[in-house]
């Protein structure tokens, strides 16, 4: 098979010749610039000294590319945000090397001068006349956002339109690029498309609240703030849904009439549920807050095109997927197998009928960066055999491969895959 048909065999539940593999898809599936060059350099792609390419500044994932994707096996490509988290494009690279040595390409928005204190600050848009929106710590590894807006100590000063002014309907300009790169990517690239980023359709995804792209946000920004509020200020919240899910759903039709079914996946959902232990909020709230919007969303997917929808939610969710489930998800992701009641074997036998399990690979919060490689390899070996049969599954890390993972594990666990997969 061809990754493009490989991958979309797997999503309908049919074994494909072999597994499809991910890499770099998606903002939740990818890798770390530092392991990334690590990676690169070891497989003799890149010398030392050679940069890689920052796609995500908030995270500091980098860019893989269609070198790496061969020499590994990957499926899959992505069809990229226009803009970034801090709301400027990826373009008119400049070098830049990392705290801890690695050569970097950053866009030319990317503030790369640190403070007195050696935190390096990110700007809305990259406007470095209003205050930062992200900072990273010296020696660190990503950013982290920064709260700009107080709680509203007066209800009646609540608006849902600061709450959604981010949101916006995609622009003429916007679809055609779009258009002109899903075409590029469908007829001159033989991997699955995955695509994200579409405007209202992500219902309370935390890393938007705080606004990181917006130069003055409004409305309740503050994470802390913004998770009482799911219970102290619920019809606000789906009132603030409803008219993000409005815009989600025009949004959609005009996507998919510049895109049409050149894509295989939509990244729908990357609101996390859980926490390592249990939900960090009930299947009730779940059901009043979330599941409405999220089955409109879905409905219209699965009415008007061929995508399949994806859900990112990390943690121990296992009590949520019922929900999930009906709510019209295909694909979870990512799948946290070191979470409570997220046992590999009863997820794949209570729900792989439904669910294609995108991630659960490998645990990479212990495993990846602490195990020995042995322990990398019998862990890989045995996921991919659960997960595995009757298709259903896309591997891929449990969420993005970090930094500081040794680069003998990185290199055992992508070996271990193509021995197995």
């Amino acid at each position: 098979m061809k990754a493009r048909e490989r991958v979309i065999c797997s999503l309908n539940h049919r074994e494909p010749d072999r597994v499809p593999l991910d890499l770099g898809s998606s903002l939740i599936t990818g890798i770390h610039v530092s392991s990334l060059h690590k990676l690169k350099v070891s497989l003799g792609l890149i010398r030392p000294d050679e940069p890689v390419n920052v796609v995500d500044p908030f995270q500091m994932l980098g860019e893989v590319d269609d070198e790496l994707r061969k020499a590994l096996g990957v499926d899959t490509i992505p069809l990229n945000p226009l803009t970034n988290l801090f709301g400027f494009e990826n373009k008119n690279w400049k070098r830049w090397t990392f705290f801890d040595g690695t050569p970097l390409l950053v866009p030319e928005k990317f503030n790369t001068e640190p403070d007195a204190s050696g935190y390096i600050y990110q700007y809305p848009q990259g406007d470095t006349s209003v205050p930062p929106s992200a900072r990273m710590p010296q020696n660190g590894f990503y950013f982290d956002c920064i709260v700009r807006q107080k709680p509203a100590r007066n209800e009646g000063d609540l608006k849902v339109e600061d709450q959604i002014e981010e949101y916006k309907i995609l622009s003429e300009s916007d679809l055609l690029s779009y258009e002109r790169e899903s075409k590029r990517l469908y007829e001159q690239t033989e991997y699955a498309i995955v695509s994200g980023g579409v405007p209202g359709i992500n219902p309370g995804d935390i890393a938007f609240v705080p606004g990181p792209a917006l130069k003055g946000p409004k409305g309740i920004r503050d994470v802390e703030e913004w998770y009482v509020s799911l219970i102290n200020r619920a019809d606000f919240v789906k009132e603030v849904f409803a008219r993000m899910t409005e815009i989600g759903l025009k949004n959609l039709e005009l996507f998919h009439e510049a895109v049409g079914e050149r894509i295989q996946v939509m990244v729908v959902s990357g609101t996390d549920f859980g926490a390592q232990d249990a939900p960090f909020l009930s299947p009730e709230l779940y059901r009043e807050l979330f599941k409405p919007f999220h089955r409109r969303i879905n409905e219209w997917i699965h009415k008007n095109t061929t995508w399949k929808s994806f859900t990112h939610t990390c943690g121990s969710v296992y009590a949520l997927l019922p929900d999930i489930r009906e709510a019209g998800f295909d694909i979870l992701n990512p799948v946290q197998i070191s979470a409570a009641k997220m046992n590999p074997e009863n997820l794949k036998k209570e729900f792989g009928d439904h669910f294609t399990f995108w991630g659960g690979g490998v645990n990479t919060q212990k495993t990846l960066p602490f195990g020995t490689p042995e322990d990398v390899r019998e862990e890989v070996k045995s996921l991919v055999e659960t997960f595995k049969t009757d298709g259903g599954f896309v591997f891929n890390t449990v969420h993005n491969i970090q930094a500081k993972v040794p680069v003998e594990n990185l290199l055992v666990l992508f070996e271990t895959v193509n021995e197995y997969r």
